[in-house]
């Protein structure tokens, strides 16, 4: 390697012209006083000085200043480069975290433009699902991701799904809907294509874009937590009040545990249906004073709109009223706030009394 490549890669490393010649000098000496770096290198002692306590921080080289003359020796090329190696893995962690950030602030939202597209994205939100989908999406496009909403439902995540465009004989023993959902609505009119996962991401589309092989009519993809939420409520407050409840799942066997609330809901509601009240834990928060909270009891009523006969006040209620030593308790989801509880972790089991 000729000196000027190998002063350009030591300037790569933050290090002027003036620190890369006198480095480069005490590499050829070793060990030497502070004027023969100063006289090879074609600088001031005072600057090599300066420049010898920068280049010590850095690892570069030792000043030996417990003897008279005070000396500069080089370190071995082998340490220097050792710590500079540890120096780029120490930061890369930090980079890499800045850089995902950036990254996923970019890919908040994507246009797609093609049906082949959007069945893609739908299908892998599905695969990434860990405790809840809403989705709607018409009879005729069902097919495709069937697979991955089985799959879901086989994992423990709630689906709730609405078929739209829906023939009037669909059936319940339909074999295209087994597995599909814990509970399928269907609709005879098309509905735009929305899909949520885990509150946090999802697919909104026009019917055009899946009815039609030329359109201009764009679907949206979308990572954003706080947009999610609200397309969420706009599933169960409009489309998902106006279609037909076509089949539940059985609840689930117990014990279970849920950290998606709306799931525990439903499997509470069901058990509750079959005359076979639960019994849970519920782990979170104190709504009043933002205290820890676990409460232990027997469900004795549910607040919720996923299975018929509905009776939540409003679309996004979902709640628990439980039974214990010290009175009833009211138990939310997150963000609850009329609730006497928030909770983040419920375990269900049978209740052996």
């Amino acid at each position: 390697m000729d000196d000027r490549t190998l002063t350009d890669l030591l300037r790569r490393f933050g290090l002027s012209d003036k620190e890369v010649d006198t480095y480069l000098s005490l590499l050829e000496h070793g060990e030497a006083k502070a004027s023969t770096v100063a006289d090879a290198a074609g600088v001031s002692k005072r600057y090599v000085y300066s420049v010898s306590e920068s280049l010590a921080e850095r690892g570069f080289v030792e000043v030996n200043d417990h003897v008279v003359p005070t000396t500069i020796r080089a370190n071995p090329p082998d340490e220097v480069i050792d710590r500079l190696r540890s120096d780029v893995d120490a930061m890369r962690p930090g980079l890499a975290e800045r850089y995902s950030r950036v990254e996923r602030q970019a890919e908040q939202f994507e246009v797609i433009k093609s049906r082949a597209t959007v069945i893609k994205r739908i299908r892998s939100l599905l695969a990434d699902a860990e405790s809840e989908v809403a989705l709607s999406i018409t009879a005729k496009q069902l097919p495709e991701v069937r697979e991955a909403l089985v799959d879901a439902v086989d994992r423990g995540v709630l689906v709730l799904l609405v078929v739209s465009d829906a023939a009037a004989d669909l059936d319940a023993d339909d074999p295209g809907l087994a597995g599909v959902a814990n509970v399928v609505r269907t609709w005879g009119e098309a509905m735009p294509t929305l899909l949520t996962v885990d509150s946090a991401a999802g697919v909104v589309s026009p019917p055009e874009l899946l009815r039609r092989s030329t359109t201009d009519r764009q679907a949206i993809a979308f990572a954003q937590e706080q947009l999610a939420p609200v397309i969420v409520g706009s599933f169960l407050g409009n489309y998902w009040p106006a279609a037909s409840e076509l089949a539940v799942a059985d609840p689930a066997p117990l014990p279970a545990e849920y950290t998606d609330f709306r799931h525990t809901v439903l499997q509470a509601t069901l058990r509750l249906r079959a005359g076979d009240p639960p019994r849970v834990t519920v782990g979170g928060r104190w709504t009043d004073d933002d205290e820890p909270a676990e409460v232990v009891g027997r469900v004795v009523e549910t607040k919720q709109g996923m299975v018929e006969p509905t009776n939540n006040e409003f679309p996004v209620e979902h709640s628990l009223v439980v039974e214990t030593d010290d009175g009833e308790v009211t138990v939310g989801g997150q963000g609850a706030f009329v609730e006497d509880v928030e909770a983040d972790l419920v375990r269900i089991e049978p209740d052996e009394e």
